[in-house]
């Protein structure tokens, strides 16, 4: 590695979930079972909406770059997380540990913002449905998948132009199951304040605002059915609290570490596999695996698969 930023330390040690060998074997079963039928159900999805004559609505072209962020976002940190789980020396790389960190926040804030734009969408289609077709055009909708994608590569690119010359004198250990921003930068052997502050203000505030805007759209949602069609309300809130518990588990974690990103407690593990696993996991079952149409053009696909065969 190249020393010249002074760096000393050429490798990182995850402590990773600890705990005894009969219990890393269980998370080991656990977790790889989650991940594959994570990726599984994401991938399923991608096929059906790309696949299917049916689905061509603005909601499902949204759910499959969801889909397809979840699959980057549990990919990128789980298969680590799952083999160390056997391994008694966890140890990460530099490089290996900043390119963790460039890419959860790259997938992270563009599915933030990308979860910000359906939540848009769900507004438009129910209250002002008769414009629906109009307002959620092509170009907004791809307007929306590159604007994501965007926001996600400033807010990662602004955060690690800094960290990545940090000088690492030792020590090297990061009490996480990866490496994760506000624990790496406490391992940096200057101060670090100025930096400490710009990373709540950059992560913490990005998943607050998406946060809160998501929150408005749906209380908007509710009201605005609740005026219009009380007979409407009571199955639109079993599908929109379906949609806030899924949200919520992947923006909570995200806020309450960078609210206080710099204060280590052990709940930080289980908020961290929450937002990179548990979530990409319930997205497919709430967001589309319990939707009938994507149910019926599940099957469809494959009637037609097993026909073709």
């Amino acid at each position: 590695m190249d020393l010249k930023n002074g760096s000393l330390v050429t490798e990182f040690v995850l402590l990773g979930l600890s705990g005894q060998w009969e219990l890393q074997i269980f998370f080991f079963v656990t977790f790889s079972l989650v991940y594959y039928a994570a990726v599984l159900g994401n991938i399923l999805i991608i096929v059906t909406v790309t696949f299917s004559s049916t689905l061509h609505s603005p909601m499902y072209f949204l759910l499959g770059n969801l889909s397809f962020l979840d699959i980057c976002i549990s990919t990128v940190t789980t298969p680590k997380m799952i083999t160390d789980l056997l391994t008694e020396h966890k140890t990460i790389s530099m490089w290996g540990c900043m390119s963790q960190m460039f890419f959860i926040h790259l997938f992270g804030g563009a599915e933030m913002t990308l979860l910000t734009a359906m939540a848009f969408d769900r507004y438009v289609a129910i209250c002002k449905p008769l414009h629906y077709r109009t307002i959620m055009s092509h170009w907004l909708l791809s307007g929306f998948v590159i604007f994501s994608w965007i926001i996600g590569f400033i807010h990662t690119m602004s955060q690690m132009v800094l960290v990545v010359n940090l000088p690492f004198c030792g020590p090297n250990v990061i009490d996480n199951i990866f490496c994760d921003l506000p624990l790496v930068i406490k391992l940096a052997c200057i101060k670090t304040y100025t930096l400490e502050l710009f990373v709540i203000t950059d992560s913490g505030l990005l998943s607050l605002i998406c946060f809160i805007l998501l929150l408005v759209s749906y209380t908007v949602i509710l009201v605005t059915l609740w005026q219009r069609s009380p007979g409407r309300l009571s199955k639109a809130l079993s599908t929109l609290s379906a949609h806030i518990i899924v949200v919520t588990l992947f923006f909570g974690p995200c806020i309450f570490i960078y609210a206080w990103p710099f204060t280590s407690f052990s709940g930080n593990k289980i908020l961290s596999v929450f937002y990179t696993l548990i979530t990409p996991f319930l997205n497919p079952v709430i967001y589309s695996l319990r939707n009938q149409k994507m149910q019926k053009a599940m099957r469809k696909l494959q009637f037609l698969f097993v026909s073709s065969t």
